[in-house]
């Protein structure tokens, strides 16, 4: 079964320095789906490490629970972002949200 639209939470402003969680999730699909965050429609690798990219974010995704968790946010995390639920029957996308640090 096709995922649904999922339903994304994204903080809409965090100070510098704080934590911000955002959330993605549907339950329609069959089998769970997976999901990947995007921001300003550039896909956040899940490993920061190895993307030089993100080596200076410090954040956590968790492609089975659709959780993105920046650690202490910086002026770069600032943009819009977007999350895919994919499994084998398709994928969905929710609306782009902005967050300001």
């Amino acid at each position: 079964v096709k995922p649904m639209t999922p339903r994304c939470t994204v903080p809409k402003a965090v100070p510098v320095g704080k934590t911000a969680s955002l959330h993605c999730h549907e339950n329609e699909g069959y089998p769970k789906s997976t999901y990947s965050w995007y921001r300003n429609s550039e896909p956040l690798s899940p490993d920061t490490k190895s993307n030089t990219k993100f080596q200076n974010s410090s954040y956590t995704l968790n492609p089975a629970t659709g959780t993105l968790v920046f650690h202490a946010v910086h002026k770069g995390d600032t943009g819009r972002y977007s999350c895919i639920a994919t499994n084998d029957a398709g994928f969905a996308k929710c609306e782009e949200q902005e967050m300001e640090v």
